[in-house]
């Protein structure tokens, strides 16, 4: 475990560092320069001389990364050019925000996609798996930011069962919480449970067909325990695994979800960082979103070797 561990933290350090430089650079590719947009209408030379000066834009472009990246490895993601606060404040303001959002989003997605694979793979060639596939397929499919749309027009404006936008933090009304991020959570798994549910049909279907699961129907044992307790306690090791990776996607591909329905998460942060040349905000958090993934990945990789005994042997 230990060796697994080394080479695996080995290998995501250049990962970061080859990261920090794409985020670093792809930003400066962005139309306009954040200066003048700071400036404002009076775009006066000294005055965008001191704005470059005060954020180190007067200086050449290696070194502003070299002073970036030693300041993130000390802790400090540098301070916002539109709103005058640390951007590691602004992380950790929104944060919670998309954590919350993903967690509904994942819980979600694995309510539907699971059991929707193991009915699919259980009742293969029947109408249930024609159906769940289709299901599937239109999961996959389905753009996030016109589903929900579809949701706010008919859930909120025909019907007004839930509110359009807006978020509520559960700290200060669980209840109305609960109601503006079930949408948006709904949107945000959707896809991920199509992906879930083929994954686990396929698993289901490989492992049904094993040796042990013969063995365990010709001992009589009822067809719920032969399901439940040998095909999918098996059948689940990948799925597991994907979890983890689909998971980081939630947090990635809540941006447009976000700008839908308002919620103040990291995707809003974002575009709105983009939308005003805040180069600060940008590198962030896009880089603590990267980091983040990374890190799942490495918690997908952990989880496969202490799920697959047959890895711990080797």
């Amino acid at each position: 475990m230990f060796t697994f561990l080394v080479r695996r933290l080995s290998s995501i350090v250049p990962t970061l560092f080859v990261v920090s430089m794409l985020v670093f650079g792809l930003q400066l590719l962005l139309p306009g320069d954040p200066a003048s947009v700071m400036a404002g209408e009076e775009r006066d030379e000294e005055v965008l001389a001191q704005i470059r000066a005060r954020y180190g834009l007067d200086r050449p472009i290696p070194v502003q990364y070299a002073n970036w990246l030693w300041n993130v490895l000390h802790g400090d993601l540098g301070e916002s050019m539109r709103l005058s606060s640390p951007v590691a404040d602004l992380v950790l303001a929104k944060l919670p925000v998309t954590l919350q959002l993903g967690g509904m989003a994942f819980v979600i997605a694995c309510l539907i996609g699971i059991p929707m694979g193991v009915l699919s793979a259980v009742k293969k060639d029947s109408a249930w798996d024609y159906a769940a596939n289709a299901v599937a397929l239109w999961g996959l499919s389905t753009p996030n930011f016109w589903l929900g749309i579809l949701l706010i027009l008919f859930v909120s404006v025909e019907m007004g069962w839930l509110p359009p936008s807006g978020y509520v933090s559960p700290f200060e009304d669980w209840r109305q919480s609960l109601a503006t991020t079930i949408m948006p959570a709904f949107v945000l798994g959707n896809s991920i449970a199509a992906v879930l549910m083929r994954h686990t049909r396929a698993a289901m279907l490989q492992a049904l067909n094993q040796d042990y699961v013969r063995t365990a129907r010709a001992k009589g044992l009822a067809e719920a325990v032969v399901i439940n307790k040998h095909a999918l306690r098996n059948a689940l090791v990948p799925v597991v695994t994907l979890g983890a990776l689909e998971l980081g996607a939630l947090f990635s591909g809540a941006v447009l979800t976000e700008q839908v329905f308002t919620i103040p998460g990291f995707g809003k942060l974002v575009v709105d960082a983009v939308f005003n040349r805040d180069y600060m905000v940008v590198q962030g958090v896009v880089l603590v979103t990267a980091t983040a993934y990374v890190a799942l990945n490495l918690v997908a990789d952990i989880l496969y070797f202490l799920i697959n005994p047959r890895l711990r042997q080797q």
